[in-house]
């Protein structure tokens, strides 16, 4: 059984893993190895974000590898544990070997160590932390006490993590992986029921919606039980997000969802056009420099035209009245 102990290092928390038969601290090994004799498989238990990958590139191009790697022997090559994006790096700046700290430990205690190196604010994502806790639960046999015990977090920490990921589509979860979804997003997701948590998300990517902006769109979601209108709030999440922030959701039963958005849209429409109308009234009209009307005249002269356009587009469309010819 693997002993925890806590300590603080520079504020933060730091869990010290020791030999299973041994009191004494595990032994460590700094040594240079080539980057061929890595073994990346704990990397499907990570995310590997693009951003900070470019940080950890730009850090060192200038500096050179300021932190060793860790890693572990297992059979005959070094299973990486933490470093995968100083690993990366190397990769595109054709550097030939990585400054390696190399572990004695078990496959149980790599795990751990990924949680305790990535301990710090905003190092590790709450997804990545349920995914190798959930790795733990199932690979190890583990129950949420011992989690619990070997990570130095308390049970209802392990438990959210595990409800996370256990209430996330697997297709969704892929995305995540990969890290077009963040671990925020999931947040957002899980409200949903499984089978239409990947309509949302292909959303939420196709727009590039913040996570604050997929809550919203997930609780508009929810509101609404008629399919027609949940396939609206999904095909127009930019008005409905707008909306929800400013008050009534934009729609109209009578309407379809291309009439729903051309019926908001007439609404701005005219609303832009009261606003412009007072401001051309407004005596400060007189006051603007000669700078201000080069800037601001060719738009309003732009805005004239398209009104022209307007007017001709709509001039054919026409109420039908209802004929009662059949009744004589």
């Amino acid at each position: 059984m693997i002993v925890n102990r806590n300590a603080i290092v520079r504020g933060v928390p730091v869990v010290y893993i020791y030999h299973p038969k041994d009191t004494a601290a595990m032994s460590i090994i700094i040594k240079n190895i080539p980057l061929s004799e890595f073994d990346l498989s704990l990397s499907e238990i990570r995310i590997m974000h693009y951003g900070r990958t470019l940080k950890v590139e730009q850090s060192m191009k200038l500096h050179g590898q300021l932190q060793p790697v860790v890693a572990r022997v297992c059979k005959g090559v070094y299973q990486l544990i933490d470093g995968f994006k100083r690993y990366y790096t190397a990769e595109v700046l054709m550097v030939d070997t990585l400054e390696c700290r190399v572990l004695d430990v078990s496959l149980a205690q790599a795990k751990i160590l990924l949680l305790s190196y990535n301990r710090t604010p905003q190092a590790m994502e709450v997804w990545e932390e349920a995914m190798i806790l959930q790795d733990l639960q199932k690979t190890h046999d583990m129950d949420q006490k011992q989690l619990a015990n070997l990570t130095g977090r308390s049970r209802s920490w392990v438990s959210r993590r595990l409800s996370l990921i256990s209430k996330i589509d697997e297709e969704v979860a892929c995305e995540i992986r990969m890290g077009t979804l963040t671990g925020s997003h999931a947040r957002a997701l899980m409200k949903l029921p499984r089978a239409n948590q990947k309509e949302l998300a292909l959303t939420i990517t196709r727009w590039g919606l913040s996570t604050r902006q997929s809550a919203i769109l997930a609780e508009a979601w929810l509101k609404q039980e008629d399919t027609t209108r949940r396939e609206y709030i999904l095909e127009h999440p930019d008005l409905v997000i707008r909306n929800e922030e400013h008050g009534e959701y934009p729609y109209d039963a009578r309407l379809s969802c291309f009439g729903n958005e051309l019926n908001f849209f007439a609404g701005e429409m005219i609303e832009a056009i009261h606003f412009i109308l007072a401001h051309l009234s407004d005596e400060r009209m007189e006051q603007l420099s000669q700078p201000e009307k080069v800037i601001i005249i060719p738009y309003l002269q732009q805005a004239s035209r398209y009104s022209q356009k307007f007017t001709e587009d709509i001039s054919h469309l026409q109420i039908s009245k209802p004929s009662h010819e059949h009744e004589k």
